[in-house]
């Protein structure tokens, strides 16, 4: 399978606005995806994370037949669910070490830090059964429930693509509803709503599998679809704006109010930030596309590139980057913008830094345990 360096770079690109916007007082985070989109990092990382599992999906099935491919995501989802369990295990004691030095610090919750000290079992069992997403790897949990449907889902997905289009509205209508009914430490269910995100990710699913036999098809009607897609961006670029803005701006504020109708509520997937997410894909693909390939190519979107295919583990290191970061600009209090810059780039530089080490060292040894075992079946 061809890697598209342009998907990298932007899945890289997810994780630094990620692991920024939650640091609460850091200086670079008013300049992530968040302040001039409705849509923010989340959204991009989900839509990114099913586009490439439609590619992969394809490659793996014609090489080595549907049995395979469904193994192999049954195993990610499992991979994706032990990094949520041993990543909530040691985003707790980092937060507990930091406590103990006297160093305060609110990306996450300090009773996590308590509970794990206290209590390290019965910590781990809340993660482990996911009654417990704690917050920063609380998007894992949708992830690892998601890619367990894969399996099954995609075959009926690749039968019967319009009839499983409808079925998957049907259920994001009411994605609240169901949501509620899901065993979990809050009330209402999973903070990210599976049955909500489901719409997004097998929307990028649908992408990676039919790109090539639909892209033809598109761009007969480019520039139409290049204009509604820059109107739905546009939009809610608007609704982002007008916010900024204030009491001045009340009078365009309600005035897009009249047309998303209230709160863009991001938990649930509300629509007007999945439309203008997929607006912005077609932007970035066929419009955009030379620039993005040129981007990709220069020497940060080679850095980019490295951390979005160190996947799950530059995850895990964007979010305890955040915590540790966090902590550097609170500690000690009153710290000028240059030093909280400074620690901004710091996190960056680290995070580009160890994706850059597993990429060189971890990623292949992970690759030889895969084919030994492989090779033993």
């Amino acid at each position: 399978m061809k890697r598209l360096i342009a998907l990298d770079m932007l899945r890289g690109y997810a994780l630094v606005c990620i692991m920024l916007d939650h640091m609460p007082i850091s200086e670079l985070r008013w300049f992530t995806l968040a302040n001039f989109a409705i849509f923010d990092a989340a959204e991009l990382f989900v839509l990114l994370s099913g586009f490439l599992v439609g590619m992969v999906w394809l490659a793996v099935e014609r090489k080595q037949g549907l049995r395979a491919v469904q193994w192999r995501f049954t195993r990610r989802a499992f991979e994706v669910w032990r990094a949520l369990v041993f990543g909530g295990m040691l985003m707790a004691l980092v937060s507990a070490g930091l406590l103990a030095l006297d160093m305060d610090h609110t990306a996450i919750w300090h009773q996590y830090a308590i509970w794990v000290l206290e209590n390290p079992i019965g910590f781990f069992g809340v993660l482990a059964t996911m009654w417990l997403q704690p917050n920063l790897l609380d998007v894992l949990a949708v992830y690892v429930i998601l890619l367990a449907s894969v399996p099954i889902l995609v075959p009926v997905l690749m039968r019967h693509p319009l009839s499983f289009a409808a079925g998957s509205f049907a259920v994001w209508c009411f994605a609240p509803v169901l949501n509620a009914f899901v065993p979990n430490h809050r009330i209402g269910g999973l903070l990210f709503n599976p049955f909500g995100w489901q719409m997004l990710f097998f929307s990028g699913i649908a992408m990676g599998l039919y790109r090539e036999r639909i892209m033809p098809v598109l761009t007969q009607h480019r520039r139409l679809l290049t204009i509604l897609s820059a109107g739905m961006f546009l939009f809610g670029t608007a609704i982002v704006v007008a916010a900024k803005f204030g009491e001045p701006a009340l009078p365009v504020r309600d005035a897009l109010r009249l047309i998303y109708g209230g709160e863009v509520g991001k938990w649930d997937l509300d629509g007007t930030r999945y439309m203008a997410i997929m607006g912005a894909s077609w932007l970035v693909a066929v419009p955009l596309a030379r620039i993005m390939e040129r981007m990709a190519a220069s020497r940060l979107g080679v850095a980019l590139q490295q951390i979005g295919r160190g996947g799950l583990f530059s995850f895990l290191a964007c979010v305890l980057l955040s915590v540790l970061g966090d902590a550097f600009q609170m500690n000690p209090p009153g710290q000028g913008i240059a030093r909280r810059m400074a620690v901004d780039v710091w996190a960056m530089l680290t995070l580009w830094w160890i994706s850059a080490l597993w990429l060189r060292h971890g990623a292949p040894w992970q690759m030889s345990i895969t084919l030994r075992r492989q090779a033993k079946g």
